[in-house]
Formats: C-alpha cells, structure tokens, sequence
C-alpha cells in the first residue's frame, strides 16, 4: 500500500479550519435556494465548486477572500447555520480526522435578525450533532474581523460560550493597515479571563504582525505565520541562521498554523514545493497543517498531507510528529490532549507503520 494510502487513513488533527470556507457546494445551492439568496453565480453544483476554487487561485489575499459573499450570504439563518456545522464536522470525521477546532465570525451572520450569541449556539449544536458517533473531537474558535470596531464585544461572547463547546478567540480577515494591536483591549479581556487566543498573523503580511502578536497581544498560537521565514537567512550551504523574533518563537515553542495549498492560491508561495513548511519542519519549529478553506482551496487534510508527502518526501514519522503538534497545541484541556495522543493517534499510526513495513 502507497503512503498516500495510508495517509488517507491516518489520524488528523486541524487547528486552523473556517466554517464559512468549508461549505458543500450542493448545501450552498440547497440553502440559496431556500432561504432566497439569488447572488450564485451558477446553481450547478459543480460548476458553483469550480467557481470558489478558480476565484481561490488569483494569487491574492483580498481577492480570495471576495469568494466569502456568497457562503456568509447563505448562512444568515439558524437552521442554515446549523446544517453547515453539522455536515463540517462529518466531513472531517469521514476524512480521518480526531481532532478539529473550526472558526468562525459571528458577526457575519446577523442580518437575517439572529443575536450573536444565536450564532454562536447554531454552530456548537451542528458540531455536536456532526461529530457524534465519530473519533472526531470538534470544538469552535469564535473570530473577530480585525477591520471592523466589534472585536471587545466578540471576545466576550466567546468568553461567555468558554463551557459550551467555544476554546478560544480569534482576529482575521486583511492584516495590511489592521494590526493586531488595533484590538488590544479585545486580547487582553481573553488573557485576563485565563482563557485562548490565536492570531491570523504573518500571512500578506511580515514579521511587526507576528511580532505584535505575540509580544502585544498574547497570542498562544500564530495563524499562518509563514512570514516569520524574514528573519531566518539560509546560507549556501543549507545553515540557517534566525533573527530574535524566529528565535522566540521556535524557543518558546509557538505553534503556527500553516495552511500550504491557501498559500498557494493566495501567491503567498508559488506551489507547495517552494512553500516555507519544509524548512520551518526541518528547523524544529512547532509546525502544524491545516486546510484554511476546503472549497475555495479544493482541499482536505488528507490532500493537504499528501501534497507535502509528494513534496518533501514526508513519511508517516513526519506526519505522526506533525499530527502530534497539533494536538498538543490545541485548546482542549491537557487531559483531554493526552487522550487523543496516547488513545488514538500513536496506537493507529503505529498500526500503519507495521502495515507499511509488512508491505500489506
């Protein structure tokens, strides 16, 4: 059996998934249909999925985003809300995964009357719903858009839902002339309240983002953070040498969490073979992947995992290790890490690697 076949069966852990990337494309016609959003662009599933993915591939940042109207605009309703939940979470549990953390902006949401906090409960019902009778452990990142003025108020509402299937907050959306800074006051509510945080930094933009933080604002995990490849320097014979901030950072043990084919489509990268997580795994760094949107980008955990097999020659050690980081970086509880770790991820990989060795 190939290593790509057996990547497909093993375990995942993902940290860095929106709700609002991740829709079905027939669900995006079954709910404008519905609830009468006359925006598609096409109704044909297929033609609509090549639509997101071809919009995905203009190898920029604000344009990718432009593809989110249409998604926000069909999930304006609880039961859509709900739905597309629920049908996020079967699809990461049929493609192998264990452990998720989905994040999403309720703020966007609200213009059909819901509250936020409405929003906030349709998405952790769909969760449960979707992941019962699975492995699969999926949790919420409530998110704040970093150019609107709501970012206090978010962070409270995803304080307030801490016990009720929400593990942190986050800012995201353009990071040029937003900082992360511009919502100290929204970090430090979550830092006061002993509860999590991770920042969409070092992503279009370089290393003052990923330095504001982590140094301003507390960040215990870094969206993106493939920017932070401007403070190493590879000599010609492969050495590298970090800046302070890259230095901190790999130090402190600081997950980031890469999303390779979004990189790609948003010119971050040229293709996966040139993208930064090689060297960011073979320095040690605490790195994770992740899928970003799976219908803009055409993607899964699996592809996801495959495409860096195929380019940097990863094995099931290097997917075992990445798939570890994740969980150990998540913002479940410890012991709830560990269970996942020692119950399920070390048990079946070891089981994948006897397969492999056996040549079954």
């Amino acid at each position: 059996m190939s290593t790509a076949d057996l990547i497909a069966r093993a375990p995942k852990a993902l940290l860095h998934d929106h709700l609002d990337g991740g829709l079905r494309p027939q669900t995006v016609v079954d709910l404008a249909a519905e609830y009468g959003y006359a925006d598609l662009p096409t109704t044909d599933p297929d033609e609509l999925a090549h639509w997101f993915n071809r919009g995905a591939k203009r190898n920029d940042l604000v344009l990718y985003l432009e593809t989110f109207a249409h998604t926000g605009g069909v999930m304006q309703h609880r039961d859509a809300i709900e739905r597309v939940a629920f049908e996020c979470a079967q699809d990461l549990a049929a493609d192998g995964v264990v452990y998720a953390e989905v994040r999403f902006a309720p703020e966007l949401h609200l213009e059909a009357g819901l509250t936020l906090d409405e929003v906030v409960t349709a998405v952790v019902d769909g969760f449960r719903r979707g992941s019962d009778g699975t492995d699969l452990t999926i949790y919420a990142l409530v998110t704040a858009m970093r150019q609107a003025a709501r970012s206090f108020e978010i962070a409270e509402l995803a304080v307030r839902h801490r016990d009720a299937g929400v593990v942190g907050f986050d800012i995201a959306g353009p990071e040029a002339g937003f900082p992360p800074t511009r919502h100290l006051d929204a970090f430090q509510l979550v830092n006061r309240e002993n509860f999590h945080a991770t920042i969409h930094a070092g992503e279009a933009f370089g290393l003052p983002s990923i330095w504001e933080a982590v140094q301003f604002c507390g960040a215990e995990r870094l969206g993106h953070g493939v920017r932070l490849v401007d403070d190493i320097d590879v000599g010609r014979d492969g050495d590298a040498t970090l800046g302070q901030l890259a230095d901190y950072i790999r130090d402190r043990r600081i997950p980031l969490e890469v999303c390779p084919t979004s990189n790609v489509n948003t010119g971050i990268v040229g293709s996966i073979a040139e993208h930064p997580i090689g060297m960011l795994r073979r320095l040690r760094f605490r790195v994770t992947i992740n899928t970003d949107n799976r219908l803009m980008s055409d993607t899964s955990m699996t592809k996801e995992m495959v495409a860096c097999h195929e380019a940097f020659d990863w094995g099931l050690d290097d997917m075992q290790w990445l798939t570890v980081n994740a969980v150990k970086s998540a913002f479940a509880s410890f012991p709830e890490r560990i269970k996942i770790i020692d119950g399920i991820v070390k048990p079946r990989y070891a089981m994948l690697k006897a397969e492999q060795e056996l040549g079954v």
